[in-house]
């Protein structure tokens, strides 16, 4: 197949550009494909505390949901390079979304912890599968510019996630519960399989293992460094994801569904920011934005932090998504445009790092909530942020360890 985008010519200095994304039906799926699993994610996260109170359980047994979703993440690390090896990416993309769907149903018809957990567990391995087929995929489809439809693709992500939490937050107030905005994601699911009915994807290309004298299933160091600013980056998301609604009801005093609805102010100012961040990383360099992408989200974090009234902790969340947006997307560019062709390996490798931060994180939060109280045990958050842009400033272009090989000019 095509790729979807060459590369791009040389900008007024010289210096190398990647070309406009063109999206084709494959886009679209793909797209439509993470958009789904985005549904899922962004309304799971403040179904958590609602659940916690449901069962009974402490903050800390409440994130073991986390950290579920964690175990299921690295064991679809672990699984989905030789899934796609054996199924294809089309066939695994698919049955990712029917067991997302199988997953989904389990998590809300449970009624004990034992049965939620396994769920969870059950929708992040399914969730891993898309999520690695997705971004393996655009950035082979999309060559040079992977990065910025890998930022797009989040973008509706982040845009099906704005109406999750909406509908969670909105079932819950007119007393359906929040299992009926949760369940709205499969006739979504359904929707996508009749539109994309017999659209194809590109499969993974054979990698010459003398071009790698470390072996094929070697990646460099410069991937493990970008590996580690992963980590420390969906560490903030998911803390947010799952904890921010709860310091917004335990701080200034928001109804509980308020509270989870609250939560689609990071997801505004996140999607705001995928949508800019696919242009911007057209013309500007990653590391670049990332460094300034972090500082937003510093500072977004801290109004929130500090802030005892609904609109001023609102406007904080919103400030710290638009920081927070293009950080998974554009480092997970990053990384698998450092693993020399081995998209599906490096996909895979970074899922590890997402489902170890997803589920880390969170719980270590929740834990020392349960001691000191939320708002103190927040303060996690800016630990990671700093670790993150230490990371980036030893791996990035002036770094020690040289630049990334991304097809995207460098600022003066």
């Amino acid at each position: 197949m095509t790729r979807a985008a060459g590369a791009g010519g040389p900008d007024a200095n010289g210096r190398r550009r990647a070309a406009p994304v063109r999206r084709d039906r494959t886009t679209w799926m793909l797209y439509g494909q993470l958009a789904l699993y985005g549904y899922f994610l962004y309304g799971f996260g403040p179904t958590v505390p609602l659940l916690r109170d449901e069962l009974g359980v402490s903050r800390a047994v409440g994130a073991l949901h986390a950290t579920a979703m964690a175990a299921g993440a690295v064991l679809g690390g672990l699984l989905s390079e030789r899934v796609v090896a054996s199924q294809g990416r089309r066939r695994t993309l698919w049955t990712g979304v029917w067991l997302l769907c199988a997953g989904i149903v389990g998590y809300c018809s449970g009624r004990v912890l034992g049965v939620t957990l396994l769920s969870a567990a059950l929708c992040s391995l399914a969730g891993t599968l898309i999520i690695n087929s997705v971004n393996a995929t655009v950035m082979d489809h999309h060559g040079p510019s992977g990065p910025a439809a890998l930022s797009q693709a989040n973008a509706g992500a982040g845009a099906a996630g704005i109406v999750a939490p909406l509908a969670v937050g909105g079932a819950v107030a007119l007393g359906l519960g929040w299992r009926v905005g949760l369940l709205a994601a499969l006739p979504l699911a359904l929707a996508a399989r009749v539109a994309f009915r017999g659209v194809d994807v590109p499969e993974p290309r054979q990698v010459d293992p003398d071009d790698h004298p470390g072996g094929p299933r070697r990646l460099p160091r410069q991937f493990w460094l970008t590996w580690l600013v992963l980590v420390c980056t969906v560490g903030v998301e998911f803390c947010l994801s799952l904890w921010a609604s709860d310091l917004l009801h335990s701080r200034t005093g928001l109804a509980r569904g308020a509270a989870t609805a609250g939560f689609s102010a990071v997801l505004l100012g996140l999607t705001a920011s995928r949508l800019a961040g696919g242009r911007l990383a057209v013309h500007h360099d990653v590391d670049w934005l990332l460094t300034r992408a972090l500082l937003v989200l510093l500072a977004g974090f801290g109004l929130f932090w500090v802030a005892t009234v609904p609109w001023l902790a609102l406007v904080g969340l919103a400030i710290a998504g638009v920081g927070l947006g293009v950080q998974y997307p554009l480092t997970i560019g990053r990384a698998i445009s450092a693993a020399g062709g081995r998209t599906d390996l490096a996909a895979s490798r970074a899922s590890l790092a997402a489902g170890l931060a997803s589920g880390g994180a969170p719980f270590l939060l929740g834990a020392v909530a349960d001691r000191v109280g939320t708002h103190t045990a927040f303060l996690l958050v800016p630990v990671l942020v700093v670790l993150a842009l230490a990371g980036l400033a030893v791996s990035g272009s002036r770094g020690p360890f040289g630049g990334v090989a991304l097809p995207l000019p460098t600022l003066p």
